[in-house]
């Protein structure tokens, strides 16, 4: 990191080829931080934020205006710069940032499928998300048109092939035993050790950024809690925090102080949750039922207080729709000693255990190199000695006044990120401790009102599996014309298939839980 921002140092490295935003409503979106550019130059930026070491987060076309925009959003530490760009028509194309950004280059891949835009440069061609039920050259979010009844099967996908007469090609799903969703993993082994894998996702495209299009903000809430149902208020809050800023309004003080008990609430629930299918995936029964106990107990209290086991529906814009009085959070407090009380010895048992070490312990090792060019986040991220987190970094209320700690390893293995949840379960219990202990008085919501003219808006939370975005556009009438969320899994799948090499078939399984993208996430 530098003192330097990277708008400067981008102004810098390109004299005379950018310019102030000139599209509407632009700076609202990161304010000071918004760099309109040609397309053409867009290959440049990139080349030189790579050099600035910037990590890629996101990159997503806007649609609902004429012309289209390219936006990409890069971060260093807690410094955020959007890139800008008009699209030509008819045949909009914009420079791969591909070869600069490796975590780039699915996002460009569905974009293409979905819309049709070229990314000139790109190093793979292949179809990523439309897979068989649209043509060559249908594209559903620029002309939608009606895929077949029964969508053929996939079967023609040009998987990458490795050599050698004693080498043999493993394919797992897109079908699971359990009740996972859709995912393709295609190995190619010798005997138990894997050479290599390779995914394939976007099995259950939903049209997310097409039934977002026309609802109100609050229509909009409870479509963006639906975007991965484990990760209901970190995209709820992503996309509230989006419909606020394009809007120009905060949230009171107490709404802010809840969503942050309801997101920490949804880490320690999802971390135990991954504990126990870690725990699962090796044979580990105990810790199995012990973590998985926990989990089902802490959701329990969440639907009893907060009415939804999973913390659906509870945002609103502007606030949140449930309070929380003396007995509540009385009990939530109590329900915190408890929990640490429990845990101390099952973490000592997990962490201490021979036969579970040998398991996990050197599993699944993601380098730092590769998780810093794949733009890794969350516990993914922070076990491959990554230190980040936006509630520290790019502090929003109510983190800004509080501490908020960020535990990192440098091993990268399955036991690392392991760790790291574990961690992050005793972080977020004292965070939510003292989130109760200084909950501010006064109203939960304020009464919303669409902003005069339209307006952009994005949203950056640090959600449990990690950064979180959401970029909104709303017409002149206060209804979406665009909803474009990242799920931290779109940057965290590719990781599967730099740490699985070197490793056994069998462990498959525990490296997969351990990475724990989103499907639906991925799959919008």
């Amino acid at each position: 990191m530098t003192d330097v921002t990277l708008l400067a140092r981008l102004r810098a490295a390109l004299p005379g080829r950018v310019a102030p935003p000139q599209v509407a409503h632009a700076e609202a979106l990161l304010p000071g931080r918004t760099l309109q550019l040609q397309a053409r130059d867009w290959a440049s930026a990139a080349a030189a934020l790579a050099t600035f070491g910037a990590r890629f987060s996101a990159l997503w076309i806007d649609h609902g205006v004429r012309p289209w925009q390219g936006l990409a959003l890069f971060a260093d530490g807690g410094d955020y710069l959007l890139l800008h760009a008009e699209l030509d028509s008819p045949n909009p194309a914009l420079p791969s940032l591909t070869p600069h950004f490796a975590g780039a280059a699915r996002s460009e891949r569905g974009w293409h499928d979905l819309l049709g835009v070229d990314f000139v440069g790109h190093p793979d061609p292949r179809r990523w998300l439309r897979h068989q039920a649209w043509g060559e050259h249908e594209f559903p979010l620029a002309a939608p048109t009606q895929p077949p009844a029964r969508t053929p099967a996939d079967t023609t996908y040009p998987f990458t092939r490795v050599a050698g007469g004693a080498v043999h090609e493993v394919a797992v799903g897109p079908i699971h035993a359990g009740t996972i969703e859709p995912g393709h993993f295609r190995f190619a082994t010798v005997g138990e050790q894997a050479l290599q894998l390779e995914l394939r996702l976007g099995y259950v495209h939903r049209g997310v950024q097409s039934i977002a299009c026309g609802r109100d903000a609050a229509g909009l809430l409870r479509l963006a809690a639906r975007v991965s149902g484990d990760s209901a208020v970190a995209h709820a809050w992503a996309a509230a925090m989006a419909l606020e800023h394009a809007a120009g309004v905060t949230p009171p003080a107490r709404a802010l102080a809840l969503r942050a008990v309801l997101a920490e609430r949804e880490r320690v629930a999802n971390h135990l949750g991954d504990a126990a299918g870690i725990a699962n995936d090796v044979g580990f029964s105990f810790a199995h039922v012990q973590f998985g106990a926990l989990r089902e107990r802490w959701q329990r209290r969440s639907a009893e207080l907060f009415g939804h086991r999973l913390l659906f529906d509870v945002l609103t814009p502007g606030g949140v729709r449930v309070d929380v009085d003396a007995a509540a959070i009385a009990s939530l407090r109590a329900d915190h000693d408890a929990l640490r009380a429990v845990l101390r010895p099952l973490i000592n048992i997990v962490l201490d255990h021979p036969s579970l070490d040998d398991r996990l312990v050197g599993t699944g090792v993601l380098g730092a190199g590769d998780a810093r060019a794949l733009g890794c986040l969350g516990y993914v991220a922070r076990a491959s000695g990554q230190d980040l987190d936006v509630r520290r970094d790019a502090p929003y209320a109510p983190y800004d006044r509080l501490g908020v700690r960020v535990p990192v390893y440098t091993q990268g293995d399955v036991v690392a990120r392991l760790r790291v949840r574990l961690d992050e379960i005793g972080i977020a219990l004292d965070l939510l401790d003292a989130l109760l202990a200084d909950l501010p008085a006064g109203a939960t919501m304020l009464t919303w009102a669409a902003p005069a003219g339209g307006g952009t808006g994005l949203g950056l939370v640090e959600g449990w599996r990690g950064e979180t975005v959401a970029y909104v556009r709303l017409d002149a009438l206060g209804r979406v014309s665009c909803y474009a969320p990242r799920d931290p899994g779109v940057l965290n799948w590719p990781a599967l298939e730099r740490l699985l090499p070197g490793n056994i078939i069998p462990d498959f399984p525990v490296c997969n839980k351990s990475i724990n993208g989103s499907y639906a996430g991925h799959d919008l």
